[in-house]
């Protein structure tokens, strides 16, 4: 009998841990905070893996190497290396696939939707602000080999940018926004000037007088058979931003979601009306926006200031071949707004996360690098790569960064004019930038957000009407595809999920006769005992 109560026993344990599990995949654990120890240990040897992106860069890369150098100059006994990606969904899948086997990287470069997420496992991400508080070791702290910034020299913005909840689980590392890159020539040539500030209405105006063609079917601006006026990289931000714009629903602090209302299907038929001229697409229907720029085949390319060194006729950076390009003027602008005088445009750009290790010496050791990539030494170097600004005051107001802003136009590499004119276009509308709210399944939402563009283009293309009915279907689709409906936020948001699942309700009956059963073996137990003391 005891054999099938330690059974019994055993198995109602399995199934509380399934169900344990079941409840936990729902929402982010709570992260420990990280005991600061008193001292850094220099006599031990520490080895950390950097996760870090690139598109591709070379200066980008060596910049990356020289701080690991620099840095183990002064820690020789911290080890730093390094392994580089070309997207940071990328980074994000792998971080998430070596959760479970406490794989993770030390440091890594990330995204705070990304870092909601990953908290989902128990004490994965370290939370900073007792790093940041260290006397020691924290922001200029008295025991850093290096020149740090102070907590006031950190761009407070960018700061509050890498908080979920009340706590900070990442620094920002760069920062960027998105621009319009203008091929001034062909809007001059089609009869208007840009304004001061771009208007939705304005551009989608020029745009559909690009669209012109002549009688052999050419485009009668260029005189090519490809013109497309309009083209946007990254979807999910053009919707964010339009919806921010109107002060529309997008989700809330706290992680509900309001993506589906009337502005967003004000703006899908707005985007059909122009997919269906012509006038606009979109980076995943048709390449890069700089190709079709330089080539004077668009002539709104809408791209991140990082991505800057691709935009003009002197580009440094380009995919087509040189007897392709047009020679043009190329005007920097910020996003089109719906209101000129109070314009909002997205704050975007890499942040750095510390991963929990078991040994307190190995986090301090990944603290202390990951605040060195703020040094003024690796912010202005990075920052001069492409349309990056420094997270830093520091590092902005630093002789060599100001130096670099003063040369614009000096030559097309370094000081590259339309990249500097990006960057300056950034640091004029920093009070101007905004981020959305941040929560477990935040990542799925910006996705769903982008992807409502990206369906709507592609259904013109069928021939598909894009009336109610679609609109309506899709928003089912997409809430479908990207579990919109069971998101759960990082704060704990109240949320309707629905009806409990047949599986979880079998395991709680299963769980329930369990029990009784082991009542009922223990009831039988105790009464054979008594009968064979009567006996």
């Amino acid at each position: 009998m005891k054999t099938v109560l330690a059974r019994a026993l055993s198995l109602a344990l399995a199934v509380c841990l399934v169900l344990a599990g079941l409840a936990g995949c729902h929402g982010q654990q709570k992260q420990s905070a990280f005991q600061v120890p008193d001292e850094f240990d220099t006599s031990k040897d520490i080895e950390l893996t950097f996760w870090a992106k690139n598109d591709t860069n070379k200066t980008q890369t060596a910049i990356y190497q020289k701080a690991i150098e620099d840095f183990h100059d002064l820690y020789p006994n911290i080890n730093v290396t390094i392994r580089l990606y070309t997207d940071y969904g990328k980074i994000y899948n792998d971080v998430i696939t070596n959760i479970p086997t406490n794989t993770t990287p030390n440091v890594c470069i990330t995204y705070p939707d990304h870092i909601a997420t990953y908290m989902t496992g128990s004490n994965t991400v370290v939370p900073l602000d007792q790093l940041f508080a260290d006397e020691k070791y924290g922001f200029a702290g008295s025991e850093l080999k290096y020149d740090a910034p102070s907590a006031d020299q950190m761009v407070e913005k960018y700061m509050n940018e890498c908080k979920i909840g009340d706590q900070h689980y990442a620094i920002p590392f760069m920062r960027s926004t998105e621009a319009v890159y203008i091929n001034k020539d062909l809007v001059e040539k089609l009869g208007y000037q840009i304004p001061d500030v771009l208007t939705w209405d304005w551009m989608f105006e020029v745009a559909e007088a690009a669209t012109k063609k002549n009688a052999d079917g050419t485009y009668a601006l260029n005189g090519q058979n490809v013109m497309i006026p309009i083209i946007y990289k990254s979807t999910d931000n053009m919707m964010i931003q339009m919806l921010k714009q109107k002060e529309a629903g997008y989700s809330t602090d706290s992680g509900e979601i309001d993506l589906f209302n009337d502005e967003t299907t004000a703006i899908l038929k707005e985007v059909a009306r122009h997919a269906q001229t012509g006038a606009f697409s979109t980076f995943k229907i048709s390449s890069y926006p700089a190709n079709f720029l330089n080539a004077g085949q668009c002539i709104f390319a809408i791209d991140s200031t990082a991505g800057s060194t691709w935009m003009g006729t002197n580009a440094p950076l380009g995919d087509i071949s040189k007897d392709q390009i047009m020679d043009f003027e190329t005007v920097v602008k910020p996003i089109p707004q719906f209101d000129p005088d109070h314009p909002q445009m997205i704050s975007q750009g890499p942040s750095i996360c510390i991963f929990n290790k078991e040994d307190p010496q190995v986090v301090l050791a990944s603290w202390l690098f990951a605040q060195f990539l703020l040094t003024d030494q690796v912010q202005d170097a990075y920052a001069e790569t492409e349309g990056y600004i420094p997270v830093t005051t520091k590092a902005q107001d630093s002789d060599e960064y100001q130096q670099y802003l003063a040369a614009a136009g000096t030559d097309n590499q370094v000081h590259y004019q339309t990249k500097i004119d990006a960057t300056n276009m950034l640091l004029d509308n920093i009070d101007n930038t905004f981020t959305t709210p941040v929560f477990n399944g935040s990542a799925s939402l910006r996705d769903a957000a982008g992807s409502l563009i990206e369906s709507v283009v592609k259904s013109v293309r069928r021939k598909q009407t894009i009336d109610d009915d679609y609109i309506t279907k899709l928003y089912a689709d997409t809430t479908t595809l990207y579990h919109l409906d069971t998101l759960s936020a990082a704060s704990g948001a109240k949320k309707d999920l629905g009806p409990l699942p047949g599986t979880a309700k079998a395991l709680l009956i299963t769980l329930g006769l369990i029990w009784i059963g082991i009542i009922l073996v223990f009831i039988r137990q105790k009464q054979a005992a008594k009968a064979r003391q009567r006996q």
